[in-house]
């Protein structure tokens, strides 16, 4: 028997069934699902300093679990002494299991660690069903030791759903458990 994310089996047994209902879907293949989470961090000093791309690249590959990619300019430009193709950030996409594994620690784990953390803004749609969440400490994330961390670093969280609108993909979000704040989306 092969392990089974608690979230993608919960996705499969009520929050498709409760989505469903609630927009009146004919099929269950209409339900919106999360199809990936792409984790990104620019690291600014990169141009100056190269341990800080090896640095961002071992604490993102240990946050999600999965090998993380330098991000490489795509063009020069002489005011901030960059070239093109030198490293200017990480990024990592997640699918699947280590997908719905990262979301799990990121929703009972990582947010409940922010300082004064009142929710998730429900600011960062994008119209077309998709959300992006801006972290703005890399140390909220338990894998990452405190004592070894050299600068503080932000993040973007960016969830890629199937849904037509921003409403459903709210719904979704909210049934996998991400705490927003205040909900007033209109559908548009």
């Amino acid at each position: 028997m092969t392990y089974i994310p608690r979230l993608k089996t919960k996705y499969k047994e009520e929050i498709r069934t409760a989505l469903k209902d609630k927009f009146q879907y004919k099929s269950v293949m209409q339900v919106p699902k999360l199809v990936k989470i792409s984790v990104n961090q620019g690291v600014g000093g990169a141009t100056t300093d190269k341990k800080l791309i090896e640095t961002a690249l071992n604490e993102m590959t240990t946050i999600t679990g999965q090998q993380a990619v330098a991000a490489k300019s795509k063009k020069d430009i002489s005011n901030f002494k960059l070239r093109k193709g030198m490293p200017v950030g990480v990024h990592v996409t997640l699918r699947d299991s280590k997908m719905y594994e990262f979301l799990d620690r990121l929703i009972a784990v990582a947010l409940p660690r922010i300082r004064d953390f009142k929710g998730i803004n429900d600011k960062g749609f994008d119209g077309r069903g998709n959300y992006t969440l801006g972290v703005t400490e890399q140390i909220i994330f338990p894998e990452i030791n405190i004592d070894k961390i050299s600068k503080i670093m932000g993040m973007d969280i960016t969830f890629v759903t199937t849904a037509n609108t921003d409403v459903e993909a709210l719904e979704l979000l909210k049934q996998f458990g991400l705490p927003f704040k205040n909900q007033n989306i209109t559908n548009g």
